[in-house]
């Protein structure tokens, strides 16, 4: 099976108005840059878009909210994009707001193929409401649903032809969980290398997983916050 493609034109090209697109990357790190301007140029709208952030007002996520192809963002930080505090705040934007760790494990039980599991975070909060709650060991939790997507799209390190990736550091948070949760899963890469030359060792994401891979290009790799400390 051939799983390379030209671009990320061609790799989203059959991503439709209403999908539901999981993101990869945590903060601006990993995030796969080129498939969102290619999910911009195309212009399709009223997305599900779950990521564990929004990008910021002008790169990320921030590109999409800013044209207004966003219907609902599920994500757990939210708070560098003044647009989509706006969005929110005037009824233009659906939000749903989840524990980094229970979108982390959400995401990790689609791709096991586990329906659902239980946690104690959001207990005794708005989260709860309307969930199905269990005492174990007399302690209470919540039982949360796993989270699949039409489409998950991931930015790696190194891929080769098989769809096999290699991530590096924190670029792993999300995007390994979500490589495995999507119903087609498209990845770009830094280095796209030719099949052997990467260590099975070293792979992250076994290529089963992955539909559509390709070279990307042109990456700013922002910081979102920049801080210096003066000794």
């Amino acid at each position: 099976m051939n799983k390379v493609v030209a671009n990320a034109d061609a790799a989203i090209h059959d991503i439709p108005d209403s999908a539901t697109i999981m993101l990869g990357g945590f903060g601006l790190c990993g995030i796969p840059e080129n498939c969102i301007a290619a999910l911009v140029r195309k212009g399709i709208k009223d997305l599900t878009c779950i990521s564990n952030n929004a990008g910021v007002d002008d790169f990320g996520l921030g590109l999409l909210l800013k044209t207004r192809q966003i219907r609902k963002m599920m994500s757990s930080y939210v708070g560098e994009n003044a647009e989509f505090e706006r969005q929110l705040l005037s009824g233009e934007l659906e939000v749903d707001l989840i524990p980094q760790g229970t979108l982390a494990t959400r995401i990790q039980m689609a791709g096991m193929g586990i329906p659902a599991f239980f946690t104690p975070a959001g207990y005794g909060t708005e989260i709860a409401n309307g969930k199905e709650v269990r005492e174990f060991n007399g302690k209470m939790y919540l039982m949360e649903q796993a989270l699949p997507a039409d489409f998950a799209i991931v930015k790696a390190w190194k891929g080769d032809h098989s769809g096999n990736l290699v991530f590096r550091k924190t670029t792993r948070n999300f995007s390994t969980s979500m490589a495995k949760a999507g119903t087609i899963t498209i990845a770009e890469v830094e280095h796209l290398v030719a099949p052997g030359e990467l260590d099975p060792d070293h792979i992250h994401v076994a290529g089963i997983y992955v539909h559509r891979i390709f070279e990307g290009k042109e990456y700013e790799k922002r910081i979102e916050r920049r801080t210096v400390q003066i000794s």
